[in-house]
Formats: structure tokens, sequence, C-alpha cells
């Protein structure tokens, strides 16, 4: 009797999965700060500048702590690290409830983004590890539509829930997700695949396949800052992560009360338009994870298919931004709006499959330090905007004079965009040479034990 082979499980499919539920979770507790906003500058009497202020006092944080809680999970595995922030940030997403006031607003969102900090690093991490980089992209973009659908989800339901309970309780209601997701993450997660008891031989044989001499293991070693600071791509990809957190961060933070003040829309359909802006935008992620394992399997290769849909992205955005400010129909406006999203977000999956390749073995630390220097822009666009906005206002505008010219400003950022991503080569491996082979350690002090070894 012939003896069938023993089929593989499909344990990774469950790790995607718990990615895909975190993240999720990550940007509805994120983006309800935009749908509330409105509703908190009534009760607590703050003005546009200073809760653009509160917007970035979360950017912030989340900038300074990316490279920290990135490396915990290089050096440590990325089960522990995970649990713990995300039991941090939902205990400071219920706290948001209880402000009383400018100050403490502000403190409270910047320790909640000190905890969403290190959820990206880890995840590119985690799939690094159980994905192969032939299947990766995909893996990654499900992962970013995930979090994109939180998004999409954040201002309709918020919108609801405040309806039902005030904007107080809706905090504290999607703080006790965030708590659940961490128990049942910590129980079955393992950070290695051999050592995951409902993993078979043939799973971790295909986990295995196609990594191109990728090593997973976790590092203590000293990050290569010489080689990392040197690397053309380390910079480029921060700077194209600027223009596209900048926008994003607009459409997440400002897009509802535009709606509401500039084009008449009610609160409520406020929250739907903007759902569908942001669930345009999943689409356009999801989208993209398929496109660029199809380029890079294709015609494209590992250069130019990681990184084409991303020139066209952005190309798109910024077309598509500007004429949404030319129309006066709210519905048809807020449709170019949603394809300016799709244009953002359709880079996505290419900005984290050439990140993930060109950070080496530091991908966590390197995937954080490049999101890091993104997310100046998510830390500069609300509160530029706010400041624009009461700019505009003293200089007597309102409606669609007081807001739309600072929308233009956006789609120069995304015209600049266009141009980093044509530079991008995510072929080239911090520290590694043409050849793959390792480059000598630096000499230069990395500020963290005195040494540095090679990449």
């Amino acid at each position: 009797m012939t003896v069938l082979p023993e089929p593989p499980t499909r344990v990774r499919y469950g790790v995607l999965a718990f990615l895909a539920a975190m993240t999720f979770i990550l940007y509805l507790d994120r983006v309800c700060m935009g749908q509330a906003a409105p509703a908190i500058q009534r009760e607590l009497g703050i003005s546009d500048s200073w809760m653009g202020v509160v917007f970035s006092a979360f950017s912030l944080s989340y900038v300074l702590f990316e490279i920290p809680t990135g490396r915990w999970g290089d050096r440590y595995g990325s089960r522990g690290v995970l649990t713990r922030i995300v039991i941090w940030w939902s205990l400071f997403t219920a706290l948001t409830g209880f402000a009383w006031g400018l100050w403490s607003l502000i403190a409270i969102r910047f320790l909640f983004g000190a905890g969403e900090a290190g959820a990206l690093p880890n995840s590119a991490r985690v799939l690094r590890v159980w994905f192969s980089d032939a299947n990766r992209g995909r893996a990654q973009a499900f992962v970013a539509t995930s979090m994109l659908l939180g998004g999409t989800f954040s201002p309709l339901v918020s919108q609801r829930l405040m309806d039902a309970v005030g904007w107080r309780w809706t905090f504290g209601i999607f703080g006790l997700v965030g708590v659940a997701w961490a128990l049942a993450f910590s129980y079955w997660f393992r950070d290695d695949p051999a050592t995951h008891p409902a993993v078979n031989e043939p799973e971790r044989r295909l986990i295995g396949e196609g990594r191109r001499g990728e090593d997973v293991t976790p590092t203590h070693e000293s990050i290569p800052w010489r080689h990392v600071l040197r690397s053309p791509d380390v910079w480029l990809l921060g700077l194209a992560m600027v223009t596209m957190a900048a926008t994003y961060n607009l459409l997440i933070s400002w897009y509802p009360k535009y709606l509401q003040e500039a084009r008449g829309v009610s609160a409520t359909d406020s929250g739907m338009y903007s759902s569908f802006v942001l669930g345009t935008g999943a689409v356009g992620c999801l989208l993209g994870g398929w496109l660029t394992d199809r380029l890079t399997r294709g015609f494209a290769g590992r250069r130019w298919g990681r990184t084409l849909q991303a020139v066209l992205g952005a190309g798109l955005a910024a077309a598509a931004l500007g004429a949404s400010l030319r129309v006066d129909s709210p519905v048809l406006s807020t449709a170019l709006v949603a394809a300016a999203c799709f244009g953002v977000q359709i880079q996505m999956p290419s900005w984290w499959a050439s990140a993930t390749l060109v950070s080496g073995r530091h991908v966590g630390a390197l995937f954080g330090f490049m999101n890091m220097i993104g997310n100046v822009g998510g830390i500069a666009s609300p509160a530029f905007f706010g400041w624009f906005l009461d700019v505009m206002k003293a200089a007597g505008r309102s409606g669609r004079d007081q807001w739309e010219p600072g929308f233009w400003i956006y789609v120069g950022l995304s015209l600049v965009g266009v141009a980093l991503w044509a530079f991008v080569d995510p072929r080239r491996v911090v520290g590694r040479d043409d050849r793959g082979a390792d480059l000598p350690p630096s000499p230069l002090p990395p500020g963290e034990g005195g040494r540095v070894s090679g990449g």
C-alpha cells in the first residue's frame, strides 16, 4: 500500500491571522481619535492648533520608541514584546476617556504612542521568520490591509459608540479588545516555528524554503550603524514613508472635520465618508501585496518588482488629491480622495517588502529606524495642519477657503514620493556587498556597548 506524504500543517496562517487581528486593533484604537476630536475639543475647550499637538504627541512617541521596541524583538523574540506593548497601548487607549484637560490628553496620547511603536517592527520580524521571501509580500499586504481595515471601520464604529455611550466610554471599550488579543497571543504563539507544538516537519521545511540565505535567528550583535547610515536605500525608504505617513495622517486626523466644516457633511455622514476613503486604501494595500509578488516573480525582477507600483501609486495620490480640490460635490470629492488613499496604500506592501530585505538580520531595529524616519511626517503633519487652519482663520478665511490651501502641500509631497521611489533598490542589503558577503565591522561607536559587528 502506498503511503501518502504527510501534508504540511497550516500554523503559519494562524500566525498571520493573529498579526492581522493585532494591526486591525492597532488602527481601530489610533484612528478613532480623529472621529472623536470635534467632541473632545468642544468638551475640553481645545483649539485646532492644540488639537494638532495632541495628534502629534502620539506620533512623537511612536517615532522615539520604534528602534528600542524593534531591537527588543531582535534580541529576545517578538512573543513577549508584542504581548507587553499591546497591553500597554490598550491601557492608554482606555485612559484617553479619563482625560480632564489638554495636558492630561497630551500625556496619555504620548504614552499610547509609545506602546504602538513596536507593533509593526515586530510584525515584520515575525513574518520574516514564519514566511519565505517568495510569499512574504502577500503576507505583509494581508497584515497591512487588516490594519487599514481597522482604520476603515474606526470612524463609523466610533461615531456609533459615541452616539450611544459618549466619547469617554468609547475609548474604554476599545481598550478591552486589545487586552483580550494579548492574552490569547501569549498563550498560543511561538517565536520559532520549530518549537510550536502544532507545526509538523513538512511545514517547517516549507517555511524554510526560498530564504536565499536569510538569517532569522535572534541576534545580540550591535546594529552596524556605519553601514546603516551609508545605505542610500535606508534614507530613500525612510523619506518615502514621510510622504506616505504625512498624507495618511492628514486623512485619519483632520479629514472627518474637513468634511463637516468645509463640505457641510453631518457628523454621522462624515464617519461613513471617512470609512469609505480608508477602506479604498485598504483595497489598494491588499492588491499591492499580490502585485508586488507577481511583478517580482515576473518581468520586473527583484528591483522593480518591489518599487514600480509604488512609483505609480505616489503619482496617483498626487493627481487624485489635487483633482478632489477642484470639484464641488462632496460625494465626488470623497471618491477622488479615496483614489488618492488607494495610491498611498498600494505603496505600503512595496515598502514593507523592500524594508525587510534591505534590513538584513537586524530587521526589527532597522525596519523601526526607517519607519521612525517616515513618521517624522506623521509628527509634523497633524500639528502643521492644525496650525495652518488657525492661520487661515485669523486671515478671515472660512469653509473650503480655510481648509483646502493646506491640501495642496500634500499633493506636492506625493510628487516627491514619486522621485524617491524611483531610486530605491531593495537588493542592496545593509552590511553586505554585491555578492551577499558580510562587510567588515564598523570601527565607529554605535552607542550600545561600544562595538559594532558586521551586518
